[in-house]
């Protein structure tokens, strides 16, 4: 295993190199053969204990971070605010360096717009061991992950291939902008036809989009927007309709002003579905895919969720293969 990787942090993609990722991809194919063939790996990370603090609820991160583990012969410990001294004020920089003398990793979720990245990029400038990002504000690089490993077992190499990811209108609660920006970027370093679909109300960050179409300049490939759902699908031969907040369509989106007008902002779009009829209007093999949980009759029809062009939970089972990846690189395992 190459040991360029060792303590490295995992925040975003866009800071692994292009062959760095490919190590990821190939070790993530490996463990899946692995894992279908009920073939033991935890020799890897036999006694290496990783710390998971989780700020917001998790089905499929924790649960594939947590299987990972043990199946790499480690220990994830589940941490919450209220398992911490985070809850009664310790600040990042004391929780990262005792974290630092009692492990070998440590992953985060923290998803409040505005503090959760910052909160990521303070631990890692005071850990002497690996930060594991899995999900902040701005960026859910364990997921792109997934979802291209996904692509690239459905349609091989990825260059070329027409994608849209589009806005959907939910009620569930205000999504962070991870997803759709952690894709811009990852996809757009591929090679890949990417379509970002959404209303004017729901724009994503102007650097990170501005970095994308950079990325798709430098890998021959094409980044679009458009604010009509229905020119979004046309001819896509994948689609990831999946809701964010509109974060940046107001002033403070936490002021009480600013919750009424997301609010307003997010009524008035709820024909931002994806249903049969839009499916119609992508490539007739085309793929539905969402990172999951999705917010079933808001942001998508049971009979897509359900149907045959659904791959969303060979997505989902993409997050353990790639999670487990990520943790054997950085946290200095040894096949």
């Amino acid at each position: 295993m190459n040991t360029i990787f060792r303590g490295k942090d995992f925040i975003t993609t866009q800071e692994w190199s292009k062959d760095q990722l490919e190590t990821v991809f190939d070790l993530s194919r490996e463990f899946k053969l692995k894992f279908a063939q009920n073939d033991y790996t935890d020799h890897i990370l036999r006694a290496r204990t990783l710390f998971m603090m989780f700020f917001e609820q998790s089905t499929r991160t924790r649960n594939s971070i947590e299987a990972g583990m043990t199946q790499l012969g480690g220990h994830a410990h589940d941490l919450t605010p209220d398992k911490l001294q985070i809850s009664h004020g310790e600040v990042a920089r004391d929780t990262a360096k005792v974290l630092s003398r009692f492990g070998h990793g440590i992953a985060i979720r923290y998803c409040d717009y505005g503090i959760g990245n910052k909160y990521l990029r303070t631990l890692a400038e005071n850990s002497d061991i690996p930060i594991i990002n899995m999900q902040d504000d701005f960026y859910h690089p364990l997921q792109g992950l997934a979802d291209l490993m996904t692509i690239r077992e459905k349609l091989g190499d990825p260059r070329g291939v027409k994608i849209t990811i589009s806005w959907a209108y939910a009620t569930s609660h205000a999504k962070p902008l991870s997803v759709p920006q952690t894709q811009a970027l990852l996809f757009s370093r591929y090679g890949m036809d990417v379509t970002f679909a959404y209303p004017r109300e729901f724009p994503l960050m102007e650097p990170i989009m501005e970095q994308a179409k950079k990325n798709a300049e430098d890998s021959g490939g094409k980044l679009r927007i458009t604010h009509d759902m229905d020119e979004g699908f046309a001819d896509a031969q994948i689609v990831i309709p999946k809701s964010w907040g509109g974060f940046l369509g107001v002033e403070d989106p936490y002021s009480e002003e600013g919750k009424a007008q997301m609010k307003e902002n997010l009524e008035k779009n709820k024909d931002w579905i994806c249903d049969e009829r839009r499916m119609g209007l992508a490539d007739k093999n085309a793929y539905y895919m969402h990172a999951l949980p999705a917010d079933r009759g808001n942001e998508v029809t049971d009979p897509v969720i359900d149907g045959p062009q659904s791959i969303v939970y060979d997505e989902a089972e993409n997050r353990l293969h790639t999670a487990k990846a990520i943790m054997a690189l950085t946290m200095g395992g040894r096949p």
